[in-house]
């Protein structure tokens, strides 16, 4: 070997002592053991912080306070009824009622809405639209008489029989009559137009009063239509006339709308009585609100600054409109005497409620002769502005259960005491309720969002543009919306609703004293207990029938023998309804403590008080109506098993204001083909009850699985058990969940035929009444088309929906 050097490895061996002994036995099973449990506490650790975030807190249940507050379920119920005032409420009603206030024109009531809300103790904010609506320029009425003298046809010849005046009269008792600022008589979304023709009188307007017109042969295309409010919406008056190529429409109030409460009867007019006041004029919408409601521009998407805007011809109309008051709708219903038909000569349906015979109104058809024309004018401006929507938010502790409350702001007269105002002071007390409990340390399970919407008025502008932008975060946490817009007009107290909420109004309404008869409830004397279905004509339909978000509407309306209600006119004013609507403002309070107790029991209790069971009863008995409809259509006994092939009577429509085919249409039913599709669509009703009966069971277990968990979320459960408390706010999240969505399962993303805004398969506004509900409307329409392998196609989809919605049960 060499001699070493540095870059010579060192090699060496080197003795090393014995390994030493492991201090513990099985290493590896122990690092396992070690991982695992490491794990567990991990993970558990993080279960027990969502159990706190995301389930119901025991603190929040009934009996128990929240924190340190001693606000329990039984505090904040006596709270909510004994903190609105009716002096409050008159407060509020005399400064939303003071001035005009119009959509886009009421920035300083947003503003002052707002900073109420926060002074009673609730973060608020204004969220703003750009939308497309119209104000009113100028207008013009009259009845012009040809001078038989003169044989040409210049305008010289034409002379002026009778102008209306388009005013109200002014009241020396009521301010608000002689505002100088109040709005104009008008229609939302009318068209401007100067048209000069002859008149024909069409009663309601309603879709089959137009097609008895036209079975009698009475001339329609060119002419300008007089029709009395009532049945249906007032805008698909004016659809199916401008259809039928007239040109105008005139829309008055007929007092036999009034039943008993008439000058006829002895009654004196407002003010000096409760009757109606003859120079009364109800301005509305024009809108096609079947079709889709909101910014006609926007469907479907909210109006913010430089969206895409379509056109609006098939939601607003394009043939001008005006409406009227009965004393100056008189001479032009004088002047069709005598001429064409008498409504006598229809049916029933043409003589029920008329009220002007005793002024010499013979309800003569026409049309006027050549020699007698009315000249309409109607200029308005149409413009895209802003509208504001005031947004106040009480948070609750489960991030993804919300509740919202609505009421619109906006009217179409300075006054709207009744119509929204009396909705508005009533949520203003609320509110005012929820932040005194919010003071002592109250909070809720769920959060609350109020909203005062504007742009109702013209077609639920402000609430369908705000549900539009706001729809994923309505779908995934929005519990249930409650709506209140005329809540007080007299002293019967009405209710609309999807099934799910039922249970919670008659609660409410037992648990409140009726003013007019102490120690009874509103349940026991004020109402008939009936719940209408949802239909549309206030802010709750964008979340019913588009969003799938169970929905409640409800009122004080007016009985038989309360005054009458100037709906949309300057007599809706404060003086109207502290002398007449609601002296003392007492319906007013109560109305705030019904709702209070509404929103409570949803916001507050663990467990939501909706039932399931009652929806599928109502969805079969719902499936029975159609039944009896298809039944009634082919002149068929109720229930009666008949071999379809021996039809041969004519299909035509029974529903008054339901009719979609024009009876030119309506055939006998002859063809094998159309024998055999009958009877296919009328035997798959079995499937559609098949379908229920398997939801209503599951809807069953359900609500007794819903019931037991309020038995034990009212039980004691000691701190050491804390794992049991875990696992009931995880029963109680996974059924509540299971409410949330029941709504959800009846939306279909296609829509309803020709009109796909509206989602919902069970309810939707009538096609030609705008304002009443319909039942599965895709099957209703389907009947009155008369088309029925598209009635067997809704079967399909309807079927699919409810096997959907027990699915998720």
């Amino acid at each position: 070997m060499g001699t070493p050097s540095e870059h010579t490895p060192l090699i060496a061996t080197v003795e090393v002592g014995a390994a030493p002994r492991r201090r513990y036995s099985h290493h590896v099973a122990r690092r396992f053991f070690t991982l695992v449990f490491s794990s567990i506490l991990f993970w558990f650790f993080l279960f027990f912080i969502a159990s706190f975030t995301f389930l119901p807190r025991p603190s929040s249940w009934p009996g128990c306070g929240h924190g340190r507050s001693k606000v329990d379920y039984k505090h904040l119920r006596q709270l909510l009824l004994d903190t609105p005032s009716s002096k409050k409420a008159e407060e509020w009603q005399r400064y939303y009622t003071a001035g005009p206030h119009l959509a886009g024109k009421n920035y300083s009531q947003a503003l002052w809405t707002k900073e109420k809300w926060e002074e009673f103790g609730v973060q608020s904010h204004i969220v703003d639209y750009e939308v497309y609506i119209n104000y009113p320029v100028d207008h013009r009425l009259a009845l012009l008489k040809k001078d038989a003298k003169k044989n040409d046809s210049s305008s010289d010849n034409w002379q002026v029989s009778f102008e209306a005046t388009l005013e109200e009269d002014i009241l020396d008792e009521d301010p608000s009559t002689s505002l100088p600022e109040r709005v104009p008589v008008f229609h939302g979304y009318s068209a401007s137009g100067n048209v000069t023709a002859p008149v024909v009188y069409v009663n309601y307007g309603t879709y089959q009063d137009f097609e008895d017109l036209l079975k009698a042969n009475v001339s329609l295309a060119g002419k300008i239509a007089i029709a009395r409010y009532g049945l249906i919406f007032r805008g698909l008056k004016v659809k199916r006339a401008q259809e039928l190529g007239m040109i105008g429409v005139i829309i008055f109030t007929d007092p036999g709308e009034d039943g008993e409460m008439t000058e006829e009867n002895g009654y004196a007019p407002y003010p000096e009585g409760p009757a109606r006041q003859p120079s009364s004029v109800q301005r509305g919408s024009t809108q096609f609100l079947s079709v889709a409601p909101g910014d006609p521009t926007t469907p479907g998407y909210p109006s913010k600054p430089g969206v895409p805007r379509g056109p609006v011809d098939r939601a607003i109309p394009s043939i001008p409109s005006i409406p009227l008051s009965y004393a100056e709708a008189l001479p032009i219903l004088k002047a069709l005497n005598g001429h064409g038909p008498k409504a006598s000569d229809f049916n029933k349906w043409w003589t029920a409620r008329t009220g002007l015979g005793h002024k010499g109104v013979h309800y003569n058809i026409g049309p006027t002769p050549d020699d007698v024309v009315v000249n309409l004018y109607n200029e308005q401006e149409y413009v895209t502005t802003p509208l504001w929507n005031v947004i106040g938010i009480i948070n609750g502790t489960i991030p993804d259960e919300v509740i919202v409350i609505g009421n619109h702001r906006d009217a179409w007269i300075a006054g709207g005491a009744g119509d929204p105002n009396s909705g508005s002071a009533v949520l203003n007390e609320v509110i005012r309720s929820f932040g005194k409990a919010l003071r002592l340390g109250w909070k809720p399970l769920r959060t609350i969002v109020f909203a005062s919407w504007d742009g109702e008025e013209y077609g639920l502008v402000g609430s369908t543009e705000w549900v539009e932008e706001y729809l994923p975060w309505l779908s995934a946490a929005n519990v249930a919306y409650l709506n209140i817009d005329v809540g007080v007009r007299g002293k019967v107290f009405s209710a609309s609703a999807a099934p799910l909420l039922n249970s919670i109004i008659y609660s409410a309404t037992g648990a409140v004293e009726s003013p007019d008869h102490p120690g009874h409830s509103i349940l026991e004397k004020n109402w008939d207990k009936k719940i209408d279905t949802m239909g549309s004509g206030s802010d709750f339909t964008a979340f019913q029938d588009f969003a799938g978000i169970p929905s409640l509407d409800v009122g004080f309306g007016a009985g038989k023998d309360d005054p009458v209600y100037h709906y949309h006119s300057n007599y809706d004013s404060f003086y109207w309804m502290k002398k007449y609507g609601d002296p003392g403002f007492v319906y007013h309070r109560t109305m705030a403590q019904i709702f209070g107790l509404l929103i409570a029991d949803l916001a507050h209790l663990p467990v939501l008080a909706f039932s399931a069971e009652s929806y599928a009863t109502a969805l079969d008995s719902y499936v029975t109506q159609v039944e009896d409809k298809l039944n009634a259509a082919l002149h068929l006994p109720k229930e009666e098993e008949v071999d379809i092939s021996t039809l041969t009577t004519q299909v035509i429509s029974e529903l008054r204001g339901n009719h979609y085919k024009s009876s030119s249409s309506s055939t006998a039913i002859t063809s094998s083909t159309s024998k055999a599709a009958v009877k296919a669509f009328r035997d798959s009703f079995k499937r559609l009850h098949d379908a229920v009966d398997k939801l209503t069971e599951k809807a069953a277990r359900l609500d007794a699985e819903a019931e037991d968990l309020r038995s034990q979320a009212r039980e004691h459960i000691p701190w050491y058990h804390w794992h049991q408390k875990i696992k009931l706010g995880y029963q109680i999240r996974k059924v509540n969940t299971k409410y949330k969505y029941i709504e959800r399962s009846f939306l279909f993303s296609e829509g309803l035929d020709g009109r796909p805004w509206f989602k919902h398969v069970v309810f939707a506004p009538g096609l030609w009444t705008g304002y009443s509900g319909a039942v599965f409307p895709g099957l209703v329409e389907s009947i009155d088309a008369r088309d029925w392998s598209n009635a067997e196609r809704w079967v399909d989809i309807i079927e699919a929906c409810i096997k959907n919605a027990a699915r998720k049960l």
